[in-house]
């Protein structure tokens, strides 16, 4: 951590800080357009922009061109020359970790961390009246997202220096050692409390911090903080890596009450649980198969309902064009002139239930058939399947598809002379219309595109925010404590109020068959949510869960005898259509695990400007 900077500039909605200690004489004239430092905290108007700013560190959420989805078991990224490999192959070292988004860097959190604590050394002795308590509310999302900050770079980095204050350039030292995990993370719980305190009553509109979303990043830190891969003694033996480590105290608890530490989570995630309420989690049944898709699609639009799952968001307007608006041009499918970036795999697919809650089996005839007949609503919910319904295409393309449908495969048709040919699904690589884009896994998804069949994706910005926290979370949060804690009836309780609104039937299981029945659950309902990459780490599943090769399906599509079309439809009773699991080629992605990703490397530089600071263990 590197604080030798003199000023810092923040760009604000419509002033521009400078902060300088120059006394010069020219310096003295109050230069157009911006304005110092010491006006903005004696102004609540200005106060409130520099903290809106704040917010800036959340970046697009997880709605880069680039998803943390593909460097899991969830999804693969389509483009080459992107550093993904590097992370999914296991070739992350300090000079070249690979991928790392505006969330997830080191200096970029550092960054916020610095303007946070800007805020709240001013706002904790403001310079303003308290009218309706905006002092208050400021303080309060300030602190909050110091406590984010901090979040980020502990799940992805161990326990890292804390930034209590702004450091200035009178400091004895910059090069501060790194903070113990454990103390870490009771910083980030002493903030959150503060937060919650102070913004209770506050910001009830849409997009920032707020007294729910404080108590729900708690939990989520405790549930993370109560895990295997923070529990020195499990951690170690199930890790020649982390056993070999001689820093422990760094990535993990040496000492102390794991079952404690399970309790304080438990407790965190009631606390949000006995005071909100998401969307259709009252039921007593499952759901109608119909509804449960809608219900989901709705959830992850954040309409219709699904508002209500939203506790802390990044949100997006069409006005004001964004990366993070673009998911249906990032990845939708090549057939609609999208760019097919992040892919679902079909290990993902293959994880999603039957209708009646059985498991999908390929060994079953009837599954290996028709592999997307019966399923569970989430999955017609999050994903575009060969034969999918999807929107009109473009009008050059419509002659091509009259009816919309995803073609992930390869069919025959009957060309103008009589003829059988093959004829390439529209949105695979061998497509007439882009064949650079199309997806290797032949699945697209499905979840956080606009479906409103007016937006053109390649030309238009959606609306949907980003789920930083979504209520749903704090249950499987809650669950997870109950489960470790061995109330297995409690948390069937909570895991059932999920399933019954996914249009599946309740959880009967008991002891380790519920733990993974709760992973499965976890994995499918918070897909493409970023929640992957840290649960496969901590519940240190990533041996056999990332460490896999990424695979795809083959589809074929051949005429029935006396049948024909000239333009391809997916049809049944036309066509008899064979499924082949795939592997991805090794030449586009090999990928492996290795014990030293459970955490992301310091990169070099930072190492270089900080001698105290001790490296993840693997590098």
């Amino acid at each position: 951590m590197n604080f030798k900077i003199k000023h810092i500039w923040v760009g604000l909605i419509s002033a521009t800080l400078i902060a300088t200690s120059c006394n010069d004489e020219f310096l003295n004239t109050q230069p157009l357009g911006q304005v110092s430092e010491a006006a903005v905290w004696r102004d609540a108007g200005l106060a409130e922009a520099f903290v809106t700013d704040i917010y800036a560190g959340l970046g697009q959420g997880g709605f880069s061109e680039q998803a943390l989805a593909s460097l899991t078991d969830e999804a693969i990224f389509t483009h080459p020359g992107r550093n993904i490999n590097v992370v999914t192959e296991a070739r992350s070292n300090p000079e070249t970790p690979g991928w790392i988004d505006a969330t997830r860097g080191w200096v970029n959190m550092y960054n916020g961390l610095r303007a946070a604590n800007i805020a709240i050394q001013n706002l904790s002795n403001p310079q303003f009246e308290n009218v309706g308590g905006i002092v208050d509310r400021l303080l309060g999302e300030a602190t909050f997202m110091r406590a984010y900050f901090h979040q980020q770079l502990l799940r992805n980095y161990g326990g890292v220096p804390i930034a209590d204050r702004a450091y200035t350039l009178e400091e004895e030292t910059y090069e501060l050692p790194r903070n113990t995990f454990s103390e870490v993370v009771e910083f980030i719980v002493q903030d959150l409390d503060r937060a919650a305190q102070l913004l209770d009553g506050h910001n009830l509109a849409r997009g920032r911090a707020n007294r729910i979303a404080a108590l729900a990043l708690k939990s989520r830190v405790l549930i993370y903080a109560a895990s295997d891969l923070h529990d020195m003694a499990v951690a170690s033996g199930k890790s020649s890596v982390i056993s070999g480590y001689q820093n422990k105290e760094l990535i993990g608890y040496t000492s102390g009450s794991r079952a404690e530490r399970l309790q304080r989570a438990k407790a965190a995630a009631k606390a949000v649980l006995d005071i909100a309420d998401g969307n259709m989690l009252n039921l007593t049944e499952p759901l109608a198969h119909d509804e449960a898709v809608q219900v989901y699609i709705n959830n992850s639009l954040s309409r219709g309902g699904g508002e209500a799952e939203m506790i802390f968001g990044r949100y997006f307007l069409a006005q004001k064009p964004e990366a993070g608006g673009r998911q249906g041009l990032f990845n939708g499918p090549n057939g609609y002139n999208n760019w097919a970036g992040n892919t679902p795999v079909q290990l993902l697919i293959d994880d999603y239930a039957m209708m009646d809650g059985t498991p999908f089996d390929w060994d079953n005839p009837a599954h290996d058939a028709a592999p997307y007949q019966g399923r569970e609503p989430r999955f017609y919910a999050t994903f575009l399947y060969d034969g999918a319904q999807w929107k009109p295409r473009s009008p050059a393309n419509q002659a091509l598809d009259p009816l919309g449908q995803i073609q992930t495969g390869t069919y025959q048709r009957t060309n103008a002379q009589g003829q059988v040919v093959s004829h390439f699904g529209l949105d695979t690589r061998n497509s007439p219309i882009e064949d650079w884009n199309g997806s290797y896994t032949g699945y697209y998804i499905r979840k956080f595109v606009e479906p409103d069949p007016n937006f053109v994706d390649q030309n238009t910005w959606q609306e949907i925010p980003w789920p930083n926290i979504r209520f749903t979370e704090v249950i499987f949060n809650y669950a997870e404590a109950c489960i470790f804690l061995g109330e297995d009836a409690e948390a069937r309780n909570w895991l059932n109020k999920i399933r019954f609104r996914a249009g599946l039937p309740a959880l009967t299981e008991s002891g380790d068959d519920l733990k993974m029945a709760f992973i499965n659950e976890k994995r499918k309902e918070m897909v493409h949510e970023e929640q992957r990459y840290y649960d496969a780490r901590r519940w240190m599943i990533a041996p056999q869960t990332l460490g896999r090769q990424a695979n795809g399906i083959s589809i074929t599509g051949v005429f029935k005898p006396g049948q024909s079309l000239s333009v391809y439809r997916y049809d049944p009773d036309v066509y008899t259509y064979s499924y082949e699991v795939i592997d991805i080629d090794p030449g586009k992605e090999n990928r492996l695990w290795l014990d030293k990703m459970y955490w992301m490397p310091i990169q070099f530089q930072e190492m270089q400007r900080n001698a105290n600071l001790v490296q993840n263990p693997g590098y």
